[in-house]
């Protein structure tokens, strides 16, 4: 299994601690959802660059606080040689974490690491169109959650 986390270069400080704790995160929700294999990409950017990658791939000029691109989807999914599975990127604002964490009353680990998870989770091929699926991906992301001992 392999947690990729990369930062966009420019103002962006992220304590070290902080990208070892989304690294564990990252790792342990591969364990959780029997995709061990697998290789996850990690970005976190500034507003201005997810403002970006949201106008181009969503068609909405604003900033939002995870995106999620799936390499593969559906019966296109192969393994690799090396049996290593290619999940796919979860691009976070940091900027957009650090704001709704302040909102919620929740420090910037939690955001963090709740984005993550929800944006892995689609990757995974949950969803939230309708209030059913809304509601299995809700109880997903609480149970990973509570299971690494992360309590908002």
């Amino acid at each position: 299994m392999q947690v990729k986390i990369n930062v966009s270069p420019g103002d962006l400080a992220i304590d070290p601690n902080c990208l070892q704790l989304l690294k564990q995160v990252g790792e342990k929700i591969l364990r959780n959802e029997s995709v061990a294999k697998a290789e996850l990409s990690i970005l976190l950017l500034d507003n201005a660059g997810m403002r970006g990658l949201n106008k181009k791939w969503r068609g909405i000029d604003a900033p939002t606080d995870v995106l999620s691109f799936p390499l593969l989807q559906g019966d296109d999914q192969v393994l690799l040689p090396a049996e290593v599975q290619l999940l796919g990127d979860v691009v976070i604002s940091v900027e957009q974490a650090l704001k709704q964490a302040r909102e919620q009353g929740h420090s910037l680990e939690y955001e963090l690491a709740f984005l993550l998870t929800h944006g892995v989770l689609h990757l995974l091929g949950y969803d939230h169109q309708t209030d059913i699926q809304e509601r299995q991906m809700w109880v997903r992301q609480q149970e990973i959650l509570t299971g690494l001992g992360l309590n908002n």
